[in-house]
Protein backbone atom coordinates (compact mmCIF):
# COMPACT_ATOMS: atom_id res chain seq x y z
CA UNK A 1 0.00 0.00 0.00
CA UNK A 2 1.58 3.23 -1.16
CA UNK A 3 1.84 6.23 1.16
CA UNK A 4 0.43 8.56 -1.49
CA UNK A 5 -2.68 6.37 -1.71
CA UNK A 6 -3.13 6.65 2.04
CA UNK A 7 -2.79 10.42 1.81
CA UNK A 8 -5.44 10.46 -0.95
CA UNK A 9 -7.71 8.30 1.22
CA UNK A 10 -7.32 10.62 4.24
CA UNK A 11 -8.12 13.68 2.10
CA UNK A 12 -11.21 11.96 0.72
CA UNK A 13 -12.21 10.86 4.22
CA UNK A 14 -12.06 14.49 5.30
CA UNK A 15 -13.91 16.03 2.32
CA UNK A 16 -16.26 13.09 1.64
CA UNK A 17 -16.19 14.34 -1.94
CA UNK A 18 -13.99 12.82 -4.66
CA UNK A 19 -14.31 15.86 -6.93
CA UNK A 20 -13.13 18.20 -4.19
CA UNK A 21 -10.35 15.76 -3.26
CA UNK A 22 -9.14 15.73 -6.87
CA UNK A 23 -8.97 19.53 -6.94
CA UNK A 24 -7.10 19.69 -3.61
CA UNK A 25 -4.52 17.12 -4.69
CA UNK A 26 -4.35 18.27 -8.32
CA UNK A 27 -5.34 14.84 -9.63
CA UNK A 28 -7.92 13.80 -12.18
CA UNK A 29 -11.05 12.49 -10.45
CA UNK A 30 -10.57 9.14 -12.17
CA UNK A 31 -7.13 8.90 -10.48
CA UNK A 32 -8.71 9.47 -7.05
CA UNK A 33 -11.28 6.77 -7.74
CA UNK A 34 -8.56 4.35 -8.94
CA UNK A 35 -6.41 4.91 -5.83
CA UNK A 36 -9.31 4.36 -3.44
CA UNK A 37 -10.32 1.22 -5.37
CA UNK A 38 -6.73 -0.05 -5.18
CA UNK A 39 -6.78 0.22 -1.36
CA UNK A 40 -10.21 -1.43 -1.16
CA UNK A 41 -9.04 -4.35 -3.31
CA UNK A 42 -5.87 -4.77 -1.24
CA UNK A 43 -7.86 -4.78 2.04
CA UNK A 44 -10.76 -6.76 0.60
CA UNK A 45 -13.43 -4.42 1.92
CA UNK A 46 -15.17 -1.20 0.84
CA UNK A 47 -14.01 1.99 2.57
CA UNK A 48 -16.79 4.34 1.37
CA UNK A 49 -20.49 3.82 1.14
CA UNK A 50 -22.14 5.67 -1.75
CA UNK A 51 -25.65 6.93 -1.16
CA UNK A 52 -26.76 8.88 -4.21
CA UNK A 53 -24.32 11.73 -4.77
CA UNK A 54 -22.99 11.59 -1.21
CA UNK A 55 -20.33 9.25 0.23
CA UNK A 56 -19.74 8.12 3.81
CA UNK A 57 -17.01 6.16 5.51
CA UNK A 58 -17.79 2.55 6.25
CA UNK A 59 -16.75 0.97 9.54
CA UNK A 60 -13.63 -0.35 7.80
CA UNK A 61 -13.00 3.13 6.41
CA UNK A 62 -13.14 4.68 9.89
CA UNK A 63 -10.68 2.07 11.17
CA UNK A 64 -8.31 2.69 8.27
CA UNK A 65 -8.56 6.45 8.85
CA UNK A 66 -7.31 5.93 12.42
CA UNK A 67 -4.31 3.85 11.32
CA UNK A 68 -3.57 5.86 8.17
CA UNK A 69 -3.18 9.04 10.22
CA UNK A 70 -0.59 7.27 12.37
CA UNK A 71 1.18 5.88 9.30
CA UNK A 72 1.34 9.27 7.57
CA UNK A 73 2.65 10.88 10.75
CA UNK A 74 5.29 8.16 11.16
CA UNK A 75 6.28 8.50 7.51
CA UNK A 76 6.76 12.25 7.98
CA UNK A 77 8.83 11.72 11.14
CA UNK A 78 10.99 9.18 9.31
CA UNK A 79 11.62 11.53 6.39
CA UNK A 80 12.35 14.47 8.69
CA UNK A 81 14.82 12.37 10.66
CA UNK A 82 16.64 11.06 7.61
CA UNK A 83 16.53 13.94 5.14
CA UNK A 84 15.27 16.89 7.07
CA UNK A 85 16.45 17.15 10.66
CA UNK A 86 19.85 15.56 10.01
CA UNK A 87 20.49 18.10 7.28
CA UNK A 88 19.44 20.91 9.60
CA UNK A 89 21.31 19.63 12.65
CA UNK A 90 24.17 17.40 11.47
CA UNK A 91 26.82 16.17 13.90
CA UNK A 92 30.52 16.21 13.04
CA UNK A 93 32.66 14.07 15.33
CA UNK A 94 36.39 14.76 15.21
CA UNK A 95 39.27 13.06 16.97
CA UNK A 96 42.37 15.08 17.74
CA UNK A 97 45.34 15.22 20.04
CA UNK A 98 45.48 17.98 22.62
CA UNK A 99 48.18 19.81 20.66
CA UNK A 100 45.92 20.05 17.61
CA UNK A 101 42.88 21.07 19.67
CA UNK A 102 44.82 23.83 21.41
CA UNK A 103 47.20 25.20 18.79
CA UNK A 104 45.72 24.45 15.38
CA UNK A 105 41.97 23.88 15.50
CA UNK A 106 40.52 27.08 17.05
CA UNK A 107 41.05 29.12 13.87
CA UNK A 108 39.75 26.25 11.73
CA UNK A 109 36.66 25.86 13.90
CA UNK A 110 35.94 29.56 13.84
CA UNK A 111 35.90 29.59 10.04
CA UNK A 112 33.85 26.38 9.86
CA UNK A 113 31.21 27.53 12.36
CA UNK A 114 30.74 30.76 10.41
CA UNK A 115 30.05 28.62 7.33
CA UNK A 116 27.96 25.94 9.07
CA UNK A 117 26.56 27.34 12.34
CA UNK A 118 23.96 24.56 12.46
CA UNK A 119 26.52 21.74 12.71
CA UNK A 120 27.07 20.26 16.16
CA UNK A 121 30.77 19.59 16.77
CA UNK A 122 31.95 16.80 19.06
CA UNK A 123 35.62 16.24 19.92
CA UNK A 124 37.05 13.01 21.23
CA UNK A 125 40.61 12.66 22.56
CA UNK A 126 42.91 10.64 20.29
CA UNK A 127 46.27 10.05 21.97
CA UNK A 128 47.57 7.22 19.75
CA UNK A 129 47.27 6.00 16.20
CA UNK A 130 45.70 2.77 17.46
CA UNK A 131 42.88 4.66 19.14
CA UNK A 132 42.29 6.70 15.98
CA UNK A 133 42.24 3.59 13.79
CA UNK A 134 39.70 1.83 15.99
CA UNK A 135 37.41 4.85 16.26
CA UNK A 136 37.49 5.50 12.52
CA UNK A 137 36.85 1.86 11.66
CA UNK A 138 33.81 1.71 13.95
CA UNK A 139 32.50 5.03 12.55
CA UNK A 140 32.76 6.62 15.99
CA UNK A 141 34.76 9.40 14.37
CA UNK A 142 34.00 11.14 11.10
CA UNK A 143 37.56 12.43 10.84
CA UNK A 144 40.74 12.37 12.91
CA UNK A 145 43.87 14.48 13.16
CA UNK A 146 46.75 12.06 13.64
CA UNK A 147 50.48 12.42 14.11
CA UNK A 148 52.90 10.22 12.15
CA UNK A 149 50.59 7.55 10.74
CA UNK A 150 52.76 5.78 8.21
CA UNK A 151 51.58 2.33 9.32
CA UNK A 152 47.85 2.92 9.56
CA UNK A 153 45.62 0.21 8.07
CA UNK A 154 44.53 0.15 4.43
CA UNK A 155 40.88 0.80 5.28
CA UNK A 156 41.80 4.29 6.49
CA UNK A 157 42.40 7.14 4.05
CA UNK A 158 45.12 9.55 5.21
CA UNK A 159 46.29 12.87 3.86
CA UNK A 160 49.47 14.59 5.01
CA UNK A 161 48.98 18.21 6.03
CA UNK A 162 52.29 19.26 7.52
CA UNK A 163 55.78 18.19 8.55
CA UNK A 164 57.33 19.86 11.54
CA UNK A 165 60.07 19.43 14.12
CA UNK A 166 59.96 17.95 17.56
CA UNK A 167 62.49 19.29 20.01
CA UNK A 168 63.82 19.19 23.53
CA UNK A 169 63.19 22.45 25.36
CA UNK A 170 64.05 23.91 28.74
CA UNK A 171 63.93 27.34 30.39
CA UNK A 172 66.90 29.66 29.69
CA UNK A 173 68.16 29.13 33.26
CA UNK A 174 68.67 25.40 32.73
CA UNK A 175 72.30 24.32 33.02
CA UNK A 176 72.21 22.26 29.78
CA UNK A 177 72.08 25.42 27.68
CA UNK A 178 75.75 25.89 28.48
CA UNK A 179 76.55 22.80 26.39
CA UNK A 180 77.28 23.20 22.70
CA UNK A 181 75.89 19.79 21.76
CA UNK A 182 74.20 17.37 24.17
CA UNK A 183 74.83 13.64 24.05
CA UNK A 184 72.26 10.97 24.83
CA UNK A 185 74.11 10.17 28.03
CA UNK A 186 73.79 13.75 29.24
CA UNK A 187 70.10 13.91 28.38
CA UNK A 188 69.44 10.57 30.10
CA UNK A 189 70.68 11.99 33.41
CA UNK A 190 68.03 14.73 33.40
CA UNK A 191 64.37 14.66 34.41
CA UNK A 192 62.53 14.27 31.12
CA UNK A 193 58.90 15.36 30.73
CA UNK A 194 57.07 13.16 28.23
CA UNK A 195 53.61 12.47 26.89
CA UNK A 196 51.93 9.16 27.73
CA UNK A 197 53.11 5.87 26.18
CA UNK A 198 51.89 5.27 22.64
CA UNK A 199 52.50 8.84 21.51
CA UNK A 200 54.38 8.66 18.20
CA UNK A 201 57.16 11.13 18.99
CA UNK A 202 57.72 9.71 22.47
CA UNK A 203 58.07 6.25 20.90
CA UNK A 204 60.62 7.61 18.41
CA UNK A 205 62.53 9.39 21.17
CA UNK A 206 62.73 6.34 23.42
CA UNK A 207 63.77 4.06 20.56
CA UNK A 208 66.85 6.24 19.99
CA UNK A 209 67.95 5.60 23.57
CA UNK A 210 67.19 1.89 23.39
CA UNK A 211 69.32 1.48 20.27
CA UNK A 212 72.27 2.85 22.26
CA UNK A 213 71.43 0.81 25.34
CA UNK A 214 70.77 3.98 27.34
CA UNK A 215 67.82 4.43 29.66
CA UNK A 216 66.82 7.80 31.18
CA UNK A 217 67.12 8.01 34.96
CA UNK A 218 63.89 9.89 35.58
CA UNK A 219 60.85 10.26 33.31
CA UNK A 220 57.66 12.06 34.33
CA UNK A 221 54.67 11.13 32.20
CA UNK A 222 51.79 13.52 31.51
CA UNK A 223 48.46 13.20 29.76
CA UNK A 224 48.37 16.94 29.04
CA UNK A 225 50.84 18.56 26.65
CA UNK A 226 50.07 21.96 28.14
CA UNK A 227 51.01 20.60 31.59
CA UNK A 228 54.35 19.39 30.18
CA UNK A 229 55.08 22.83 28.77
CA UNK A 230 54.19 24.67 31.96
CA UNK A 231 56.30 22.27 34.05
CA UNK A 232 59.24 22.83 31.70
CA UNK A 233 58.86 26.60 32.06
CA UNK A 234 58.82 26.14 35.84
CA UNK A 235 62.13 24.24 35.64
CA UNK A 236 60.87 20.77 36.61
CA UNK A 237 62.70 19.14 33.72
CA UNK A 238 63.36 19.15 29.99
CA UNK A 239 60.43 18.52 27.67
CA UNK A 240 60.00 16.77 24.34
CA UNK A 241 57.36 18.68 22.37
CA UNK A 242 56.36 19.59 18.79
CA UNK A 243 57.40 23.03 17.64
CA UNK A 244 53.79 24.18 17.33
CA UNK A 245 53.32 23.71 21.08
CA UNK A 246 56.27 25.89 22.09
CA UNK A 247 56.41 28.40 19.22
CA UNK A 248 55.18 31.27 21.36
CA UNK A 249 57.56 30.45 24.23
CA UNK A 250 60.54 30.13 21.89
CA UNK A 251 59.76 33.57 20.46
CA UNK A 252 59.37 35.11 23.92
CA UNK A 253 62.47 33.37 25.31
CA UNK A 254 60.68 31.60 28.18
CA UNK A 255 61.83 28.32 26.62
CA UNK A 256 64.89 27.54 24.52
CA UNK A 257 65.66 24.60 22.29
CA UNK A 258 68.38 22.34 23.65
CA UNK A 259 71.28 21.65 21.25
CA UNK A 260 71.03 17.86 21.20
CA UNK A 261 73.14 15.71 18.90
CA UNK A 262 70.27 13.26 18.58
CA UNK A 263 68.66 13.43 15.14
CA UNK A 264 64.90 13.47 15.72
CA UNK A 265 62.72 12.76 12.71
CA UNK A 266 60.06 15.27 11.76
CA UNK A 267 56.49 14.44 12.68
CA UNK A 268 53.64 14.38 10.19
CA UNK A 269 50.26 15.85 10.92
CA UNK A 270 47.61 14.05 8.91
CA UNK A 271 43.85 13.96 8.59
CA UNK A 272 42.26 10.55 8.28
CA UNK A 273 38.85 9.05 7.61
CA UNK A 274 37.49 5.65 6.66
CA UNK A 275 37.91 5.10 2.93
CA UNK A 276 34.25 4.03 2.61
CA UNK A 277 33.00 7.02 4.60
CA UNK A 278 30.19 9.04 3.04
CA UNK A 279 31.43 12.63 2.87
CA UNK A 280 28.49 15.04 3.31
CA UNK A 281 28.89 18.59 2.08
CA UNK A 282 29.64 20.05 5.52
CA UNK A 283 32.43 17.51 6.11
CA UNK A 284 33.91 18.27 2.70
CA UNK A 285 33.85 21.97 3.62
CA UNK A 286 35.62 21.19 6.90
CA UNK A 287 38.33 19.24 5.05
CA UNK A 288 38.83 22.10 2.58
CA UNK A 289 39.16 24.60 5.43
CA UNK A 290 41.74 22.34 7.10
CA UNK A 291 43.74 22.03 3.89
CA UNK A 292 43.76 25.78 3.38
CA UNK A 293 44.76 26.49 6.97
CA UNK A 294 47.69 24.06 6.94
CA UNK A 295 48.81 25.32 3.55
CA UNK A 296 49.08 28.79 5.10
CA UNK A 297 51.11 27.35 7.97
CA UNK A 298 53.48 25.72 5.49
CA UNK A 299 53.97 29.04 3.68
CA UNK A 300 54.77 30.84 6.95
CA UNK A 301 57.23 28.11 7.95
CA UNK A 302 59.06 28.49 4.62
CA UNK A 303 59.26 32.26 5.09
CA UNK A 304 60.94 31.83 8.47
Amino acid sequence: METKHLYTFLTAAKTLNFTQTAKMLDYAQSSITAQIKSIEEELGTPLFERLGKRIFLTEAGMQLKHFAEKMIKLDKEMRDAITGENELKPILTIGAQESQCTYRLPVILQEFIQLHPQVKLIFKPVHTNEIAKNLLQTDTLDLAFITDTRKIVSTIHTETLLEEDIMLVAPPTHHLHKKEKLTLEEVAKETILLTEKGCSYRTQFESKFQLEGIYPDNVIEFVSIEAIKQCAIAGLGIALLPRMVVEKELNSGSLLQLPISLALNQIYTEIAWHKDKHIPSYLEDFIQIVRGHYKNIQCKMKET
